[in-house]
């Protein structure tokens, strides 16, 4: 009897062992690929060889100068991504190290981007694509404060020199008011001169550009593609958190743009079908799961609302990254990404689509952020909306919100 017991006791630990290792197991694989994303691109910064390893692919009737933007927008969009994880404390475990190591390269190579001696000396000077790009870089500083704190004196003022050399080119009228704002956001954070009328324009602008139910129009026309993800929600809440610190703004203003921004995600979490796949549609498809990033930043931010458990999210993010980044194609032989949305595809890459760009798809991995004792990551598996929907269990039905 006491053999059949320790048996039965064995097997119940069998059982439930893969439930309660799902979510390291989650984290395991996202920390390995987001690593294996930017390595590539810190690692020759750090090294002074961006300019000379980077690859340069193009979509199909690029129209920029390549080589005078592409390398700002890999370093910038990577670090955006890759700041929260990279701002947690430090730590022995493998990840420890992994974060340790990263974070090392992007200490080592900041300074390169901005020397003007160094052959990585990054272009913000010229060309209308660094506005977009400075701004990824100066959300990043927000995002992990720790970051900026840590370069050198010298560093930080030619961080603040290049952002304010910005001023002498016209931001798009649509996001790009963003990109704006959010660089003069970080230079009234830091304490150095910084342009209001850039910040407060971007956030005028979008606020008469709300449509309803947790959307924006990107300008004058709505369209309907990803930008309310990959630049909207989340640059406007980071750039509305600086101005309520600044008095710029009072504090219902930011708190209803973070509802309406819980609103999108919770359309997101709606969105990833029961396979963990999503509509493919309007521009910038080669950004991947960038596509992702408010409801990313919505669970960074511990914001979800109550009936979407943590790790819904988890594993619906999981299992997209999954069909996105096990792809053969997806990587080039020597490790860059390369153009599509999953493998190699570069008739989905747009007009102003090159290498760098696509390395804004390590903004779908900001929940690192959270560290590995957070319930994000440590409750068991959950099924999201879509697929307990399609097995015919039951789910909360949707409803619009007038906010």
């Amino acid at each position: 009897m006491k053999y059949l017991i320790t048996l039965l006791m064995l097997l119940c630990f069998a059982v439930g062992s893969p439930a309660q290792g799902t979510g390291a197991a989650d984290r395991k694989y996202w920390v390995e690929t987001l690593y294996k994303i930017a390595y590539p691109v810190m690692q020759n910064l750090a090294a002074g060889t961006l300019k000379q390893n980077m690859p340069l692919e193009l979509g199909p009737g690029y129209g920029g100068n390549v080589k005078a933007v592409t390398y700002l927008e890999a370093v910038g969009r990577t670090m955006a991504g890759i700041a929260p994880w990279l701002a947690l404390p430090d730590d022995n475990t493998p990840e420890g190290l992994q974060r340790k190591n990263l974070r090392s390269l992007v200490l080592q190579g900041l300074p390169h981007a901005v020397d003007p001696a160094n052959p990585d000396y990054l272009n913000f000077r010229t060309e209308q694509q660094p506005i977009v790009d400075a701004a990824f870089l100066a959300q990043a500083f927000l995002r992990a404060p720790n970051l900026w704190s840590a370069l050198d004196s010298v560093t930080q003022k030619r961080f603040i020199t290049e952002f304010q050399s910005l001023r002498d080119r016209k931001a798009g009228y649509n996001n790009w008011l963003l990109f704006a704002g959010i660089t003069e956001a970080f230079l009234a954070k830091t304490g150095a001169s910084y342009d209001p009328a850039r910040i407060d324009i971007a956030y005028r602008k979008f606020r008469e550009w709300y449509v309803g139910d947790g959307w924006y129009s990107d300008g004058d026309k709505f369209a309907m593609d990803y930008y309310n993800s990959f630049v909207i929600h989340p640059m406007l809440v980071d750039m509305l958190a600086v101005m309520v610190d600044k008095k710029m703004v009072q504090q219902p203003e930011y708190d209803l743009a973070i509802k309406r921004m819980v609103r999108y995600a919770e359309w997101q979490e709606r969105a990833i079908s029961p396979e963990g796949y999503f509509t493919v549609m309007g521009r910038s498809m080669a950004y991947r799961n960038a596509a992702f990033q408010a409801l990313g930043q919505v669970a960074l931010m511990e914001k979800m609302p109550g009936f979407i458990e943590p790790a819904q999210v988890r594993c619906a993010l999981t299992k997209v990254a999954h069909n996105i980044f096990d792809h053969a194609g997806t990587f080039s032989a020597n490790g860059w990404l390369q153009l599509g949305f999953v493998g190699h595809q570069p008739e989905l890459a747009d007009t102003y689509t090159s290498t760098g760009s696509l390395y804004l798809c390590t903004v779908g991995f900001l929940p690192l952020g959270l560290p590995a004792s957070n319930r994000f990551w440590t409750d068991p598996p959950a099924d999201w909306t879509s697929k307990r929907i399609w097995q015919g269990e039951h789910a909360r039905k949707d409803y619009k919100v007038d906010y």
